[in-house]
């Protein structure tokens, strides 16, 4: 078993829960010399929200793809600051666990970064469902920062 850490995938949602776990993220890249993919993943709409309507279910598809961006990017620049490179991802049709899970299964990552609790606040007092549920289901080692 290695240790070596080469690629590191930060989940992100763009809250300010997950803005410690990006620093240390970042920080974790720069000492090991690892590639970070900043991971924003998109949940499927559902079939309530087909309900509504076709324009208002791409009202929120193209508002999700600017959060996403926008979540992205801020890793991005907090790698550059720190002279890490960081490549913005964004996934949609998954659930968070499942796009987290997927990507650092196919993508042969060594190490998940994310925080406790995520957009949805205090939904878990201790650990947010998202977290939780990739630390049940990772394949790989999961560091969780609140």
């Amino acid at each position: 078993m290695s240790t070596k850490i080469k690629k590191i995938v930060v989940a992100t949602d763009g809250s300010e829960n997950v803005k410690n776990a990006v620093e240390w993220g970042i920080e974790l890249a720069k000492a090991n010399s690892a590639k970070v993919s900043a991971l924003y993943v998109i949940p499927p709409s559902g079939v309530a929200l087909a309900m509504r309507g076709e324009m208002w279910s791409k009202a929120l598809e193209s508002h999700q793809r600017d959060v996403g961006k926008k979540a992205t990017d801020h890793v991005v620049e907090v790698g550059r600051k720190e002279g890490v490179v960081v490549e913005p991802v964004v996934i949609d049709g998954k659930t968070p666990t499942d796009g987290i899970v997927d990507f650092a299964a196919e993508n042969d990552i060594d190490l998940i970064v994310m925080g406790t609790l995520g957009i949805t606040g205090l939904s878990h007092m201790l650990l947010g469902s998202v977290a939780e549920n990739v630390v049940r289901h990772a394949k790989k080692p999961v560091l969780v920062i609140p």
